[in-house]
């Protein structure tokens, strides 16, 4: 990785902490799903698994610690992005494809929770915490879709351009 690359990320993963935390007010109300999609469809495996770790630390660390309950399912989560668009997905660009995955990702986030949160908090009904949490889950699974429908092609293209001026290659398949 050179070092324009490794800025790249930086900025990365400052965009995607920074709105989150703007946006921390509204319960799963955020633009980090698109934000995920849209930077691991210009960087490669590689870079885009190093975007995850460092924004998983640095997110983990801003909210009060390293609670291993809460970090292995995000890492988990966030790393099936980067998994699935550089292997099942085939490096898509199509909008409607990304918004699916989106919105499953937003059930697939809530549920990759329920374990390490049962055993945290000693809840032993299943579908006592799914119920708790199923609102959370829909929307960011809705937040996800719409975002990535209206928003995947503008900031694509603007980053790939962006990334052209600054001389920098985007990702190729399968690197």
């Amino acid at each position: 990785m050179t070092t324009r690359r490794l800025l790249m990320i930086a900025f990365a993963i400052t965009i995607t902490f920074v709105q989150e935390q703007m946006l921390l007010i509204l319960p799963n109300v955020q633009f980090t799903v698109l934000l995920v999609i849209v930077f691991t469809s210009v960087f490669t495996f590689k870079e885009s698994m190093t975007y995850i770790i460092a924004y998983v630390i640095l997110d983990n660390m801003y909210l009060g610690g390293f609670n291993l309950f809460y970090m292995i399912p995000m890492f988990l989560a966030w790393s099936l992005i980067p998994i699935s668009y550089h292997t099942f997905l085939r490096r898509t660009q199509n909008e409607y494809y990304l918004g699916f995955f989106a919105f499953v990702f937003g059930f697939v986030y809530g549920w990759s929770f329920i374990p390490f949160n049962m055993i945290q908090t000693g809840i032993s009904n299943f579908y006592l915490y799914l119920s708790a949490d199923i609102m959370f889950e829909i929307i960011m699974a809705v937040v996800g879709f719409v975002t990535v429908i209206w928003l995947f092609k503008p900031l694509t293209s603007v980053l790939q351009k962006l990334m052209q001026h600054q001389n920098l290659e985007t990702s190729k398949a399968y690197k």
